[in-house]
């Protein structure tokens, strides 16, 4: 049975967040809220809890997987960004939006798209996930709650819950979210394409 904490949208309670912190930490996976619907996260290096992700969300090897961030302080670890990106997301993070780049060496190549070689980049606008990452220190790899035979993101923690718990290790219910799809910003290539428009503003990319 999966942990299942009821956290303040606004002030996440310290001692829940670490709690969750630590599950992540011992190879758990958690699902947690973000500004577009709820999301499965893992430590990035963790193996064996991207292929219980995988299991769940009933994933093949092609599917991108995005990196939640806490801010831009570790982009450049992971992506390769050049000036005019880094302040076009300076701009517009934290927000919902998805970037996608080349990856770098510091990204496991399991979660990297394997013919383009790139990865996904959030920030979300969301006091528990930034919390969450904050008290982690690293980002989580991520991919949207989107469970099979369905086309958008989960919204509701209690269905959530009805559906996952014996699966995941803690569930973080921050209300329900309603369906936020984000906007998906491609960097990896010369121009910059916008592959999908979700709620964020697509005006400064284009």
């Amino acid at each position: 049975m999966s942990q299942f904490f009821y956290v303040h949208p606004e002030n996440p309670q310290t001692r829940l967040i670490s709690q969750a912190v630590a599950i992540v930490r011992n190879g758990g996976v958690i699902i947690y809220p973000t500004d577009s619907g709820y999301a499965l996260g893992c430590q990035l290096e963790n193996k064996q809890a991207l292929e219980r992700i995988c299991r769940i969300r009933r994933l093949d090897d092609k599917h991108n997987f995005t990196l939640m961030c806490r801010d831009l302080s570790e982009l450049s670890l992971y992506a390769r960004v050049d000036n005019d990106a880094f302040r076009l997301l300076k701009n517009n993070t934290p927000g919902p939006y998805t970037f996608i780049f080349k990856g770098t060496k510091e990204v496991p190549r399991r979660l990297m798209n394997p013919k383009r070689k790139t990865i996904g980049i959030r920030v979300p606008d969301n006091r528990i996930a930034l919390d969450l990452l904050e008290a982690l220190g690293e980002p989580l790899m991520s991919t949207s709650l989107i469970l099979p035979g369905n086309t958008t993101t989960e919204s509701d923690p209690e269905e959530i819950r009805d559906q996952l718990d014996n699966v995941v290790d803690v569930i973080l219910n921050g209300g329900y979210l309603g369906e936020q799809p984000t906007t998906v910003v491609d960097f990896s290539n010369d121009e910059v394409e916008i592959h999908r428009v979700g709620s964020g503003d697509t005006a400064p990319f284009e």
